[in-house]
């Protein structure tokens, strides 16, 4: 499969399949002409990629994962920090979702408002300051 193809296909710029190649995280090969072929299974691997600089591990720690997943094969030393990571992806969980549930509050008190359920602004539960803007 060629890089454009690969890039289209995992929602990618062709200009990040190179720079992962330049990390060591995808392995292509070459034609004659010089241009890079990567086997199928290159979109599943760079999503993985995506997923995992997406949690907020960078290119050397992703290197170190990679091997894992393919060969399901763990070192200690890998095996703890795997658990690591996923500590503070959890966390990273838990504060997003924490931020979603005061988001929710905000939009429910502002739904309440304006279908005239309440005389002007109600206070949101753990919100601090003034308040929003009215956006009428």
């Amino acid at each position: 499969m060629r890089i454009g193809e690969v890039a289209a296909r995992a929602g990618v710029s062709v200009r990040a399949l190179r720079y992962y190649e330049e990390q060591g995280l995808l392995g292509s090969e070459r034609s004659a002409g010089g241009q890079r072929h990567y086997a199928p299974e290159a979109v599943d691997r760079v999503r993985f990629i995506q997923h995992l600089y997406a949690a907020g591990l960078g290119s050397k720690a992703v290197l170190g994962i990679l091997p894992c997943m393919e060969r399901g094969v763990l070192t200690d030393e890998m095996h703890e920090r795997l658990l690591a990571e996923r500590a503070r992806v959890q966390t990273q969980l838990d504060e997003l979702t924490a931020t979603r549930d005061k988001l929710d509050d905000v939009i429910r008190v502002g739904q309440a408002h304006r279908a005239g359920r309440g005389p002007g602004a109600r206070r949101v539960p753990g919100a601090h300051g003034s308040g929003c803007a009215n956006a009428s």
